[in-house]
């Protein structure tokens, strides 16, 4: 099965990143162009894991339970908008950001080292802790769209208490993926 560990949104902030892609969405040019997130699929994600098997899922499980009673709940702070890669007028990921917070880059800095040691790789590439709004499915300039992301770098759109963690499973269909949780872990 496809798994990742991630920290689910509250419905506030669900209710605002809505908004933003309602807004977003107006001026996408060329139609359907960008693949939106749904609702029920936002989430901050802390580790992909790919496919595993049924039986790392009881291993995963006991890191998890580790590594959230080690730490107590925590403010994230929803700020800013961006694009992958970086700079592009051709965009691949289009991105609300999270307000650095050192208490999650220590959790999923945390996470990574203990699932090193079940095999999972630690992640190339510096965490950069965001949420997804969309995926472009058809690379093409979106110049409105890039322009309202420019104006919103510095936007807050809102902040929740980070209380639990949460094993999903991810499974892949035409319409997009689906989620469902797994497992949850309360942090202390």
């Amino acid at each position: 099965m496809r798994t990742f560990i991630a920290i689910d949104l509250d419905e506030e902030i669900k209710k605002n990143l809505i908004s933003f892609i309602s807004e977003l969405d107006k001026l996408t040019t060329g139609g359907s162009s960008i693949r939106w997130v749904k609702p029920e699929g936002m989430h901050l994600t802390l580790k992909f894991l790919g496919e595993i098997s049924g039986e790392k899922v009881r291993e995963i499980e006991k890191i998890l339970k580790t590594v959230s009673e080690k730490y107590q709940s925590f403010i994230l702070k929803f700020k800013g908008t961006g694009s992958f890669p970086p700079g592009s007028r051709n965009p691949r990921v289009l991105w609300i950001g999270i307000e650095e917070e050192e208490t999650l880059e220590a959790l999923q800095f945390h996470l990574e080292g203990e699932l090193e040691k079940l095999d999972f790789p630690r992640e190339k590439r510096k965490y950069h802790p965001h949420l997804t709004l969309g995926r472009v499915k058809i690379p093409s300039p979106q110049r409105e769209t890039l322009s309202l992301l420019e104006k919103n770098k510095e936007t807050n759109f809102g902040e929740m208490r980070a209380k639990k963690l949460t094993f999903f499973q991810s499974i892949l269909k035409p319409s997009g993926a689906e989620y469902s949780a797994l497992s949850e872990f309360e942090l202390k």
